[in-house]
């Protein structure tokens, strides 16, 4: 287990260094969010990926720590930058793994829908799973509920009637969020079965999970299939504020278990928990890229004087101490 004592301390309470670093880091998502920002209802997912993982390489890359990736856009072979693997920093400082999704949602940001986010989760070597590109089937809830409410062998029925149960309500009142996908029909069928009310969203289940532990999205329950790597992110920020999070791997051919078994993770079958993807402390950092609703998106303002400005909103999530904090930004444009 990775040594946390003196990580993620906050800055009034420990080590200012490692406080430092997480400034660091959501000037790195600040910078990834803002270089989206031309490419913003451009209709080119390929361009604004490419301007997110640009970006941030380049910011990673500026600051004192000795970063790997654990969680990237690929592995070695297949992405150019920022794959699982790749080391980034100055080499000397504090030794992190670093999960990152440049632009969750490339295809929110390029249609100028909501919900586009640059996300980046560290914590002490170690203390994050080498999850594999592959498909995982997940299931999350808020905070408050004791072990054994909800179960990934459960069907999508059977949880929600038991977290309503749980909950002290009807199961009418409990909002679940799923992937608006053909490969989800199944679960939305059996969530209305048992009355449930059915949250679908177009891409983006990272936010989709976080919404679990926010009282004020109405969101009570997340279910479905979506990458391995996010599911990662998401335990990240679930790990700050309280919740439970369960997920298989899917694999869809042989090549896909290669990948995992190249990671280390022989056990095909596995049901993991929050704690086995993100088993130490761990720092959140998102910056948003379009409106959602988690984040203000990037804006550009312009004075009466005519000078013009960037704005940016940051969500920043420290497990050790259960902090969240919402960090808000303006710089002037610099044509």
């Amino acid at each position: 287990m990775p040594d946390t004592s003196d990580f993620t301390k906050d800055s009034r309470r420990g080590n200012a260094a490692d406080f430092d670093l997480s400034l660091d880091i959501v000037r790195v998502a600040e910078e990834t969010a803002i270089a989206c920002y031309a490419q913003i209802g451009g209709g080119d997912e390929k361009a604004a990926d490419q301007a997110a993982v640009d970006a941030m390489r380049t910011a990673l890359n500026a600051i004192e720590m000795d970063g790997r990736i654990v969680i990237g856009e690929g592995e070695r072979d297949e992405a150019p930058m920022l794959y699982i693997g790749e080391r980034v920093g100055t080499g000397k400082g504090l030794a992190i793994d670093i999960a990152l999704d440049p632009l969750e949602g490339t295809t929110l940001a390029a249609k100028a829908m909501a919900n586009a986010l640059a996300v980046i989760a560290f914590a002490p070597r170690g203390g994050l799973l080498h999850a594999p590109d592959t498909y995982m089937d997940k299931l999350a809830i808020g905070p408050g509920y004791g072990e054994g409410v909800v179960d990934l062998d459960w069907t999508p029925e059977e949880n929600v009637r038991s977290l309503a149960k749980a909950k002290g309500v009807d199961v009418s009142e409990i909002v679940a969020c799923v992937l608006d996908r053909p490969r989800h029909d199944g679960i939305i069928t059996s969530l209305r079965k048992a009355g449930a009310r059915v949250h679908l969203i177009t891409d983006g289940d990272v936010a989709g999970v976080i919404h679990t532990a926010q009282p004020e999205t109405g969101i009570d329950i997340y279910l479905g299939q979506g990458g391995a790597p996010e599911g990662v992110l998401a335990c990240a920020a679930l790990k700050c504020v309280g919740g439970q999070f369960q997920g298989r791997l899917v694999f869809r051919n042989a090549d896909e278990k290669q990948r995992a078994t190249r990671l280390g993770l022989t056990d095909f079958d596995r049901k993991y928990t929050l704690n086995d993807l993100v088993s130490s402390d761990a720092v959140f950092i998102a910056t948003g890229v379009t409106h959602g609703a988690l984040l203000r998106g990037v804006q550009k303002e312009t004075t009466s004087r005519g000078e013009v400005f960037l704005t940016t909103e940051s969500l920043v999530m420290i497990s050790k101490t259960h902090t969240v904090r919402k960090l808000s930004m303006r710089r002037p444009l610099v044509v």
